[in-house]
């Protein structure tokens, strides 16, 4: 099986995917941030491509960098600055050829992602 990386982000406080959010796949090297790829969520939350398809997988250390303060800004009131959740950094570890997903939950105040399937 080869690996490949997958997103899917839902924002919770209105009960609905998460379109429109810029999503950046960094590799990390020792102090290096490599910046590979940056994606727009679909309709469905989900990005149209892999984030890493199998033809670049390598194991090692990734950063996911979701900007959910634009999208918040674009989906209701923008309320105070500095908002509370602006960028949310995801650092993790792909260690053997498989599929990982790590999806974000999204609201205004807080998140939570997990290893998904």
């Amino acid at each position: 099986m080869a690996g490949y990386l997958t997103t899917h982000v839902l924002d919770t406080a209105r009960g609905v995917p998460a379109e429109g959010l810029m999503i950046e796949l960094y590799r990390i090297d020792g102090a290096a941030r490599v910046l590979l790829k940056t994606l727009i969520t679909n309709a469905d939350g989900r990005t149209d491509e892999q984030i890493l398809p199998a033809a670049e997988f390598e194991p090692g250390t990734y950063e996911l960098l979701f900007h959910v303060g634009a999208y918040l800004d674009g989906t209701g009131p923008a309320g105070e600055p500095p908002r509370f959740l602006d960028l949310i950094p995801i650092r993790f570890g792909l260690s053997e050829a498989s599929h990982y997903h790590v999806p974000l939950l999204l609201s205004p105040f807080g998140y939570s992602t997990y290893r998904g399937s």
